[in-house]
């Protein structure tokens, strides 16, 4: 086995290539660019099991100032193979050629990353035709002449239909010389003297960082699929664990036109939050088929086992869970009240409920009188906080026997079980409002319906949830800012309110409180709301807490067998 020298004059074997199925290791470090034009050319190709592209525009930015630092970007993991696996014919949004010979070159870790760099720095050619993000994710600027502090980023994009300003530096402009100079023609029309010395100076340095930047690959050399997957099961540039749907998707993927496992979830997830349920975690969907392909271990199983044991189930598996997931929905919206996805407060009982769904289409009265009575229970007592392999082997079960009758919920009575209601205590009221808490979403949801109805300061009648759609986390609004308040974070100091410019925060929250008050919405006496006039918010949010905790309480007792007094407690950052 060879040695080389690398850049910092260290010493180490060049490559392992394997032998017979064995796969080997080439690790190495090169030019960016060069690895860009092995997928311009079509050699460096990324597979159709990789889920889609999915970066953020300021990621994208944050790419390239990197880059311009010198910063570290992750290594890139690789596959070279005579195998032939199924690859898209387009990277980013430009399309690209056949894989020339007979190996191609595949990306198992950096499909963002290439994708970024390859449709920015060759953005005029070949543009794919059925993009679905706008032009402008793929235009990046690097904004030349402004002062800044070196924590700055100074890439953009350019959203407007209008020309950017002459300062803005193209970074499809950096690759090619001809279009660099294209460029620098172009600012001279607009700046001279020192001022376009500065900046075409400032532009050259650009360029030459970008095309002088190098980086660490790792190529497996031969090998089959399942190993290759393993590697990057274990090793990648975030040296985090390979997601199981990805795992699973790769390893059950089969080609001949047919859509991977991740990509299939990924088309009923975005239909589901067109639809206005919002965003569902892909793990949770992937768990789901697990669970309706009659899986038990859906937390923590030996991926490879398990890809080959579901791997007949998985086609007709999609399509049982993509009918018995709409049901869910359909029941947590308009039964249970849970109008979007995010305010679910454990993903593992929408993955149950996609079983039972599954299973039992059509449930009878008491069937749904008991998933009311899990949803919330479990809900409150937090039974789902420290899922693992044991506990969810167990709750599968326990939905299984009932989905199909086999249990009612006297018969799970003292089985320690998720429908042995008599053991889970609801916590109590939490004590600070933070939507990672699933205390906190359960909370959320009576809330919403307990007080359904909101009004502006005008009177004018709004919906919270259409609130919560628009403004995200910013609908949960402070109703005092005041310094030093120790219950400043309590969930009683938030309230869904419609924005009110051009009126300061106090005076606008007297007006709507005043109004919710007269109305009986948000749980707003006489007394509280005096408290606030009076300029005591510390004593506004303690009677406000102590009054909304008493009307959940009374919720509580009219679904659960036990419940808490109105104490409040901690609210654990339980997000699973």
């Amino acid at each position: 086995m060879a040695n080389h020298e690398d850049e910092h004059g260290l010493t180490g074997p060049d490559e392992y290539e394997g032998t017979g199925n064995d796969i080997g290791v080439r690790p190495q470090v090169d030019f960016l660019e060069t690895f860009l034009d092995d997928v311009h050319a079509g050699r460096l190709r990324i597979p159709k099991f990789q889920r889609p592209f999915v970066w953020r525009p300021e990621q994208m930015l944050d790419l390239f100032d990197s880059i311009e630092r010198g910063y570290p970007i992750g290594s890139l993991l690789l596959w070279k193979t005579s195998l032939h696996i199924e690859s898209l014919d387009h990277v980013g949004a430009l399309n690209v050629p056949d894989a020339p010979g007979n190996e191609a070159t595949y990306v198992l870790d950096g499909h963002q990353r290439i994708s970024t760099l390859y449709s920015c720095l060759y953005w005029t050619e070949n543009r794919k035709h059925d993009q679905e993000e706008p032009e402008w994710v793929w235009q990046v600027y690097r904004i030349l002449g402004q002062t800044a502090d070196s924590r700055t980023n100074r890439y953009v994009h350019w959203k407007r239909a209008t020309p950017p300003p002459p300062n803005y530096l193209p970074v499809a402009s950096v690759r090619k010389t001809l279009d660099f100079l294209s460029y620098a023609r172009e600012l001279a029309k607009h700046h001279d003297g020192e001022l376009y010395d500065a900046l075409v100076e400032e532009a050259e340095n650009v360029a030459q960082r970008i095309k002088s930047y190098k980086i660490s690959v790792v190529t497996l050399l031969g090998g089959n699929l399942a190993q290759a997957v393993e590697v990057f099961s274990r090793v990648n540039s975030k040296g985090q664990a390979m997601s199981p749907d990805q795992m699973v998707s790769a390893l059950t993927y089969k080609g001949g036109g047919e859509e991977s496992l991740a990509n299939r979830i990924n088309t009923i997830l975005e239909r589901i939050a067109a639809e206005g349920f919002g965003e569902i975690n892909s793990t949770t969907a992937f768990r789901a088929v697990l669970a309706v392909a009659g899986e038990e271990e859906v937390t923590g199983a030996h991926w490879d086992v398990l890809a080959r044991r579901v791997e007949g189930k998985v086609s007709q598996a999609i399509e049982d869970t993509d009918k018995a997931l709409s049901l869910a929905v359909e029941f947590l919206r308009h039964h249970l009240g849970v109008p979007l996805a995010r305010l679910i407060p454990y993903n593992n009982q929408l993955m149950l409920l996609t079983l039972f769904f599954h299973l039992q289409p059509y449930p009878h009265a008491e069937q749904v009188d008991g998933l009311t009575k899990w949803f919330w229970i479990t809900s409150w007592s937090g039974q789902f906080a420290s899922m693992n392999s044991t506990t969810s082997r167990q709750a599968i079960q326990d939905m299984r026997a009932f989905a199909l009758g086999e249990k009612d919920i006297a018969d799970f009575a003292s089985e320690q079980g998720m429908f042995d209601f008599a053991d889970q205590r609801p916590r109590p009221f939490p004590d600070k409002f933070d939507l990672r808490s699933a205390r906190v979403r359960a909370y959320l949801l009576w809330e919403l319906q307990e007080f359904p109805v909101r009004y502006t300061v005008n009177g004018v009648e709004y919906s919270a949830i259409d609130m919560i759609r628009k403004l995200d986390t910013a609908a949960f609004r402070r109703v005092s800012n005041a310094t030093g308040l120790t219950n400043g974070s309590s969930p009683a100091n938030r309230v869904v309110l419609d924005a009110s410019p051009g009126m300061n925060s106090k005076e606008y929250m007297l007006l709507s409180l005043a109004r919710a008050q007269a109305n009986d919405i948000l749980c707003v006496s006489k007394e509280a709301l005096t408290l606030l006039a009076q300029g005591d918010d510390e004593s506004f949010i303690n009677l406000r807490a102590a009054e909304l905790a008493e009307r959940e309480r009374r919720f509580i007792a009219n679904i659960a067998v036990t419940t808490t007094t109105s104490n409040h407690g901690g609210s654990e950052i339980d997000t699973e």
